[in-house]
C-alpha cells in the first residue's frame, strides 16, 4: 500500500478529496474546470508544496492534514523522459496540464505518479475523484497540522 498526504484549511475539509479547489484554480497538472486531488508522498513534501502556494502573513494553524492509502495497483506513472522541456519551470507549460487532462478523460487510473518539482526525486500524487477505483483509496480523518513559522521567515522573539 501507499501511503499520501494532503494538507487543506480546515475549512475546506468537507470537500478536500472533491477536487473541486483545483477544478476552480487549475494547476501544474490539471486545467481550470478539470477536477483533480493533489497529494504527496511525504507529509513533508505536502508541506513544502503547501508553502510555495502559501500567502505569507497566513495564520498555519488553520491547516489540517490527511493520509490516504491506495494499492499500487491504482497507481499509473509519467514517463519523466517524455515531459516537455521546461517542466519543471514556473509558470508551468500548457502541455503539463493537458497531459493531466487526458489522463483525468482517459480514466487509466484512479492515481497518476507525478515527479515534484520542488523536490525532483519526490513524487506527489494526482487522484481522480470521478475514476470508478477512487471509492477503494482509503482517506483517514483529518488531524490538525502546523508549521514553525520560521519557514515564513516570521522569527518569535527568544523568552528566556
Amino acid at each position: 500500500m501507499i501511503t499520501a498526504w494532503r494538507i487543506v484549511k480546515g475549512e475546506y475539509v468537507e470537500g478536500a478529496f472533491e477536487g473541486k479547489s483545483a477544478s476552480f484554480a487549475g494547476g501544474r497538472w490539471n486545467s481550470r474546470g478539470v477536477a483533480v486531488v493533489y497529494t504527496s508522498s511525504t507529509a513533508s513534501l505536502a508541506a513544502l508544496e503547501l508553502l510555495v502556494h502559501l500567502e505569507r502573513d497566513r495564520d498555519l494553524s488553520e491547516f489540517v492534514i490527511f493520509a490516504c492509502t491506495f494499492d499500487e495497483t491504482t497507481v499509473e506513472d509519467i514517463d519523466r523522459d517524455k515531459l516537455p522541456h521546461g517542466w519543471n519551470g514556473y509558470p508551468a507549460p500548457d502541455a503539463l496540464a493537458e497531459i493531466g487532462n487526458i489522463w483525468i478523460v482517459a480514466a487509466t487510473s484512479a492515481v497518476l505518479r507525478v515527479p515534484s518539482v520542488i523536490i525532483d526525486s519526490e513524487f506527489n500524487y494526482l487522484l481522480n475523484p470521478a475514476h470508478r477505483e477512487f471509492r477503494k483509496i482509503q482517506i483517514a480523518d483529518p488531524v490538525p497540522f502546523s508549521l514553525d513559522m520560521r519557514l515564513l521567515g516570521i522569527h518569535r522573539p527568544k523568552t528566556r
